[in-house]
């Protein structure tokens, strides 16, 4: 079964397979993970720190090139509540972005712990401060993502509130 997204007046088919990018959003660092083709496991691929729209643009643009993605999935920073935040806001504002730069559909995916549980999984692996900054936001991204296919790939697009 093929998923459909609708961007500016063009339908854009994902297939069912096919690898997904998972974003841990930031405004200074962008952990990136990403699955294999069939969707069982994900990896964490990168930190990537933002310079610019254009060169943003250009990194999500090869990386969609170079690994043959076919998805991407944000997460939703939310509140504990599950109430939405300024952040929230930031995140699906970049998932449309994303959207707009690569022609790619988006999902979204409540994110709440995922840097708390990176940081656990990185002190138990023993590694300096350091090393632990500089991996956090890739294994954040590899939560989230792992996250998102444990629960059926379910998008949470459906309680997004509507654009005024």
């Amino acid at each position: 079964m093929d998923h459909n997204v609708k961007i500016k007046n063009m339908t854009v088919q994902t297939p069912e397979k096919g690898k997904l990018a998972g974003i841990d959003y930031g405004t200074v660092r962008i952990g990136v993970a990403v699955t294999d083709p069939d969707r069982v496991m994900a990896f964490p691929h990168e930190t990537y720190v933002r310079k610019n729209e254009t060169k943003d643009a250009a990194f999500f643009r090869n990386l969609v090139a170079q690994e043959q993605i076919v998805r991407f999935v944000v997460g939703l920073p939310l509140h504990l509540s599950g109430d939405f935040s300024d952040k929230t806001r930031e995140a699906t504002a970049f998932g449309k972005w994303l959207t707009e730069i690569t022609g790619l559909p988006v999902d979204y995916c409540d994110e709440r712990y995922t840097s708390v549980e990176a940081e656990r999984y990185l002190l138990e692996a023993n590694l300096s401060r350091k090393k632990r900054k500089q991996k956090l936001d890739k294994v954040a991204a590899q939560i989230l993502l792992t996250s998102y296919l444990e629960s059926g790939c379910r998008n949470i697009n459906e309680y997004l509130p509507l654009e005024d």
